[in-house]
């Protein structure tokens, strides 16, 4: 295992159960505290959704024992409208209602997004002196079929849109929607395992 994470119990710092079912599925043992930090929407979408998953980590750590390990997350969803480098592009995040949400799903209509999650791995220490081990983000381009309203009508009606960035659930019913994708696909769902395995892959390998 790496030493940077070697030891401490991991707590998942999100209510996301899309996040808990990942970490389940790959058999990592972790318990669930929420973080009430606020996310920010404001600046350039890749910075905003590390900063976001930084301050979760911090926000749980403060109520831990030293050494255990705290993961915080974020997604947002990068407006780039012709499938660009992702850098200085618009972050857009969860709908507020049903009319929001078919508003982006009209725009997702017959082009490419980038998705972007984040990471941010905190080792809790007495004092406030949390240890940052990791803080990055990682980028899936998403594209979509060109869809007709009575199919946007329909997927709207499901209510999958409901505490999703972009306004669909990949992993569910609107996998229905997607062309194809390029990059990790649990990215889009909303935990980049890709960029973990890469940089601590001890802490998908637990015991």
């Amino acid at each position: 295992m790496d030493a940077t994470v070697a030891g401490g119990e991991l707590v998942l710092a999100s209510r996301s159960p899309q996040r808990r079912a990942i970490l389940e599925t790959l058999g990592v043992p972790f318990r669930v505290r929420v973080s009430d930090a606020e996310e920010r929407t404001d600046g350039d979408p890749i910075a905003v959704a590390v900063e976001n998953a930084r301050r979760k980590a911090l926000a749980v750590a403060d109520g831990e024992p030293p050494g255990t390990l705290v993961l915080g997350a974020d997604t947002v969803i990068v407006d780039d409208l012709d499938d660009r480098a992702v850098a200085g592009e618009r972050a857009v995040g969860k709908p507020a209602d049903a009319a929001e949400a078919a508003a982006m799903l009209r725009r997702w209509s017959g082009r490419g997004h980038h998705v972007a999650s984040s990471v941010a791995v905190v080792r809790a220490a007495a004092a406030g002196g949390h240890e940052l081990v990791l803080a990055e983000a990682d980028t899936t381009l998403v594209r979509f079929r060109e869809l007709g309203e009575d199919e946007l009508d329909w997927y709207v009606a499901t209510g999958e849109w409901r505490d999703r960035a972009g306004g669909y659930a990949i992993q569910l019913r609107g996998t229905l929607l997607v062309d194809g994708i390029d990059g990790d696909w649990w990215t889009v769902v909303g935990l980049p395992v890709a960029l973990l395995a890469r940089r601590l892959p001890g802490l998908l390998r637990r015991p």
